[in-house]
């Protein structure tokens, strides 16, 4: 299994690096790569297939990171292509929908119901890590949608807030506080 997540993982990598990439290196460096380290916290701590996890924090953005115009369907359109590239590589068809439903779930603006602990902790991950890489966020805001100081501000803060909302109950009270404070600072 490790040779299938050595592969995605350059997969991913790649597609983050290429020119026609809109968000940049970035979602690699401070989205994906350091929310795979997230993922496997929260497994621990929360109980979860470690395996499932990590393939779908990889997948999860893939579609919009190879097209922009994927973007506002990516969860639906990346579940479909997790699947594709997983029975590709002869992955276990129900590991597959264990995955394909980590990525259908894992936005905070599609309020799904996440019905296994790998769903919320995917979910979790994409959340948290905005917070943990808050910088990530101010990158997107003044420098990707050129944003007013204003706006880039009440942008971020709207972000944090509907990640916060998004979280599981054991993450709010994990990681409330310090969604409070940045949600607080951006007042």
């Amino acid at each position: 299994m490790d040779q299938l997540i050595e592969k995605l993982y350059t997969l991913v990598e790649n597609a983050c690096k290429s020119d026609s990439n809109i968000f940049g290196y970035g979602i690699w460096s401070h989205h994906i790569k350091p929310m795979i380290s997230l993922g496997q916290k929260l497994a621990d701590d929360y109980g979860g297939d470690k395996e499932i996890i990590t393939i779908s924090i990889l997948l999860h953005d893939l579609v919009s990171i190879e097209d922009e115009n994927n973007y506002k369907e990516h969860h639906i359109i990346g579940s479909e292509r997790a699947e594709k590239l997983l029975l590709k590589n002869n992955y276990p068809k129900d590991k597959i929908e264990k995955v394909k439903s980590c990525i259908l779930n894992h936005r905070s603006s599609v309020n799904n119901c996440k019905n296994a602990i790998e769903e919320v902790i995917v979910a979790d991950a994409d959340a948290i890590i905005h917070l943990t890489e808050v910088s990530s966020l101010f990158y997107a805001a003044y420098v990707q949608m050129k944003k007013s100081i204003e706006e880039g501000q009440k942008w971020i803060k709207k972000k944090l807030e509907k990640d916060y909302l998004k979280l599981s109950e054991k993450s709010r009270e994990k990681y409330g506080n310090e969604f409070k404070v940045f949600i607080k600072i951006l007042e």
